[in-house]
């Protein structure tokens, strides 16, 4: 089971933004690799604290692991090594300020050099009930940019690798020395040598690609899923971005999404109301059969326990609340006019409710306790 991301970075979660940061900085200074060469277990502890540090820094990504836990985020992503030494120094960089060399990190590649990422791509995949319920593997075509075959680099001349240019300026104080990205190779260090001619200004080209993405069970409508390094490829040895993938919920023909919970709208004939009968409705494992007891009321509402949804944090299922509607005759024949003019003054027919006939809002006090 993974490890909980406030635990790994030892703040509550009421932690401000500044709380957090400053606890990942702590804890990123201590295990850096710099400080702690070939100890395997430092690199794993500073691997798991920029995990953690990546989603509780992000506002949208801390609200859905607060709501959700970790399999908000599966299907690929940052969680289970998915983030190498090159992605936390591109990403967390300025966390360490000149700790190590002036923020010149051996993730760098030496120097000032920066890796550059490629461009997340987003894609919408719709699932039904069924899918949600059990989780499902899904095969998507995507169109991204990657490495064209051929493509060669070369030292950048204007910063000669170093990914920065340095600026000497006299002034009233004296000689002044100050650090830039380098204008022609963007930080990179290097630029395009030989490219084909399909190929853009980058050396890339659009190529179609299947990815799997493995969508957990519970999901909600509007969660959003990430696939690392599934996204547009970088120039030379960038990292390449995100797969972005958004759930969308299909309307599902007779069941009603709340949450965990799963509601069925059951319409009985009043003769079935009276004598009792039994019933086959749709569950998102298939049909299964009621029964409807005799005298069944209209507005009464059957649990069916472990029959919705799972939940996405592994809390076992929600259920299954059918509806009992009872169904009204609009027109009657003469017969049948003639049987209920009969009845109306029957003391069968006479409501009298009982204390276990419920009002319409302890019912729904109910479907929520």
């Amino acid at each position: 089971m993974k490890e909980d991301f406030y635990d790994i970075l030892g703040v509550d979660k009421s932690a401000s933004a500044a709380e957090i940061k400053k606890a990942y900085r702590k804890m990123a200074l201590k295990y850096h690799p710099d400080k702690n060469p070939d100890d395997k277990d430092a690199e794993e502890k500073f691997k798991k604290a920029a995990e953690a540090y990546e989603v509780l820094s992000d506002t949208d990504k801390k609200a859905r692991y607060d709501q959700f836990g970790h399999q908000a985020f599966e299907g690929g992503g940052f969680g289970g090594g998915g983030m190498n030494m090159d992605d936390i120094f591109s990403q967390f960089g300025d966390i360490f300020g000149g700790a190590f060399g002036g923020g010149g990190f051996s993730g760098f590649g030496g120097g000032g050099r920066r890796v550059v990422k490629g461009s997340n791509l987003r894609i919408r995949v719709k699932l039904t009930l069924e899918e949600i319920a059990t989780g499902v593997e899904k095969k998507i075509k995507v169109k991204r940019k990657v490495q064209a075959d051929g493509v060669t680099y070369k030292t950048c001349n204007t910063c000669n690798g170093q990914g920065q240019v340095t600026r000497v300026t006299n002034t009233i104080l004296g000689r002044m020395q100050t650090a830039s990205t380098c204008p022609t190779c963007n930080g990179a260090g290097q630029i395009i040598d030989k490219r084909p001619s399909n190929a853009d200004a980058q050396g890339l080209i659009s190529e179609e690609e299947t990815v799997t993405v493995k969508i957990p069970a519970g999901v909600v409508d509007g969660m959003q899923l990430k696939v690392t390094g599934k996204g547009n490829a970088a120039p030379g040895n960038g990292i390449s971005g995100d797969l972005l993938v958004a759930i969308q919920e299909q309307e599902h023909e007779t069941l009603k999404r709340e949450g965990d919970n799963l509601h069925y709208d059951l319409y009985v004939s009043l003769p079935d109301a009276v004598l009792g009968s039994s019933t086959e409705i749709d569950t998102v494992s298939g049909k299964v059969r009621i029964k409807i007891e005799q005298g069944v009321q209209s507005g009464k509402i059957l649990r069916l326990r472990g029959k919705g949804i799972p939940s996405i944090n592994g809390y076992g299922k929600g259920d299954l609340l059918v509806h009992v509607n009872v169904w009204t005759p609009k027109t009657l024949n003469k017969k049948q006019k003639e049987f209920f003019e009969e009845m109306r003054e029957d003391e069968h027919f006479s409501p009298k409710p009982e204390s276990s006939d419920k009002s319409f809002f302890e019912k729904v006090k109910d479907m929520f306790s």
